[in-house]
C-alpha cells in the first residue's frame, strides 16, 4: 500500500512517499481504508522536529481523518467491515478527566497515522459515523472539531449570549464558531486579511478585527463591545497573544489555551489582570474519545458543516502540508483518497 513517512523532521521536505506491505487486522484491531483526512498545525510542527522529541522515522504522520473498516481482528464486536469511521487521537483517553495516560497511544505521534491507503486501529476506539454526516464534514471531527468542543462545551460552558473570541481562521478558530453560533453564542474573530475576515462574517462572526490594523486588539474588543469583553477565548496563537487575550477577556471570563505557536519563551503578561478580572486559563490537549461521541450528536443534530478550503490528491500531500503553511486558508485542508 502508499504511505507517507516523517523522514528526518528537519522540515516539510522530510515527508517521504513509501510502499509498506497491506496491514493485518491483530486480535481487538481493525483496519480502516481513509477516504479523508485532515492537516493539523501539529502535522506541521511534526516534520519540523518542533513537536516534542523526533519521532521515529519511519511514523506515518496524521491524526484526523474519515475512513471505512475493511478488515477486523479476533475478538472485535464493536465495528463491522463497510461500517464509516473515525477514531480520536488520543486512543487512551475514552473518557474522564485528562491523565498523562492520553499520551501513551497518540495517533500520527506514538503510532502509525492516517496518511496511508490503510492504517490500523484499536477497534474500542472507533465512532461510527451517522449517515447524515457527509465525510466532508466527519474528516475534521477527532482533532480540530473536537478541541474546539473541549473549549467551548467542556471547560467554556458556552451558552446562548456569550461572546466567544478566535483567534485567527484556521481549522480550530472556524470550528469554535460555528460551535458557538449552534450554542446562540456571539462570535468575535481576528486576522491579518480582510478577506479573511469577510469570509468570517459570512459564516457567522458578529465582530471581526484586523489585527494588523489594530495591533492593541484586545483593546479594540473592549471598545466594540463597550467594555464587556469576550466571555470565552478560544486562545489558538500561543504566548505572543497571551497578553491580547487577557486583555480582550470579560470579567470573570474563561481564556481556553490551545495555540503553542506564537512568542515561545515569554513571560506571562498582563498577570495583575489576570487577578483583577477573576479569570479563568486552562490550557487543554485535544478531548476524549466520550467528547468526540458528543460532538458527533451535535453535529448531527444541528447539521453543522465542516468550512473546507481546499482538498488534495493523496499523492499531492507534500503540497498540502505546504498551503497548509502558507496559512492562507480559511477552515481546513483536506486529502482525499476517494
Amino acid at each position: 500500500m502508499k504511505a507517507f513517512e516523517i523522514g528526518e523532521q528537519s522540515g516539510l521536505e522530510s515527508l517521504k512517499a513509501t510502499t509498506r506491505p497491506t496491514p493485518v487486522a491483530g486480535p481487538g484491531q481493525a483496519v480502516v481504508a481513509p477516504r479523508l483526512i485532515s492537516l493539523n498545525n501539529r502535522d506541521l510542527q511534526i516534520l519540523r522536529g518542533a513537536y516534542g522529541a523526533k519521532k521515529a522515522v519511519d511514523r506515518v504522520p496524521v491524526s484526523e481523518g474519515v475512513g471505512e473498516v475493511v478488515s477486523v481482528g479476533e475478538g472485535v464486536s464493536a465495528v463491522k467491515v463497510g461500517d464509516r469511521v473515525i477514531s480520536p487521537h488520543f486512543v487512551n483517553w475514552a473518557g474522564g478527566t485528562f491523565g498523562y495516560h492520553a499520551f501513551g497511544f497518540d495517533v500520527g505521534v506514538t503510532h502509525d497515522g492516517w496518511l496511508a491507503e490503510q492504517v490500523v486501529l484499536p477497534a474500542t476506539s472507533l465512532i461510527r459515523v451517522p449517515e447524515a454526516i457527509a465525510d466532508e464534514n466527519a474528516a475534521a471531527l477527532a482533532s480540530a472539531g473536537l478541541t474546539a468542543w473541549n473549549a467551548l462545551v467542556e471547560v467554556g460552558k458556552v451558552k446562548a449570549g456569550d461572546l466567544v473570541l478566535c483567534l485567527g481562521t484556521g481549522g480550530v478558530a472556524i470550528y469554535a464558531l460555528k460551535l458557538a453560533k449552534a450554542a446562540g453564542a456571539r462570535v468575535a474573530i481576528t486576522s491579518s486579511s480582510d478577506e479573511k475576515l469577510e469570509l468570517a462574517r459570512a459564516l457567522g462572526a458578529d465582530i471581526t478585527i484586523n489585527y494588523k490594523t489594530h495591533p492593541e486588539w484586545g483593546v479594540e474588543l473592549m471598545a466594540q463591545t463597550g467594555n464587556a469583553g469576550a466571555d470565552i477565548v478560544v486562545e489558538t496563537g500561543g504566548q505572543g497573544t497571551l497578553g491580547q487575550s487577557i486583555a480582550a477577556a470579560a470579567v470573570n471570563g474563561r481564556i481556553v489555551i490551545i495555540g503553542v505557536t506564537a512568542g515561545q519563551g515569554m513571560s506571562v503578561p498582563g498577570y495583575g489582570t489576570i487577578i483583577g478580572k477573576n479569570l479563568t486559563l486552562k490550557g487543554i490537549a485535544n478531548g476524549s474519545r466520550e467528547m468526540l461521541v458528543n460532538l458527533v450528536r451535535a453535529v448531527e443534530a444541528n447539521g453543522i458543516e465542516t468550512v473546507v478550503n481546499k482538498t488534495f490528491a493523496f499523492d499531492e500531500a507534500p503540497a498540502a502540508y505546504a498551503y497548509l503553511d502558507a496559512a492562507e486558508h480559511v477552515g481546513k485542508v483536506l486529502i482525499s483518497l476517494r
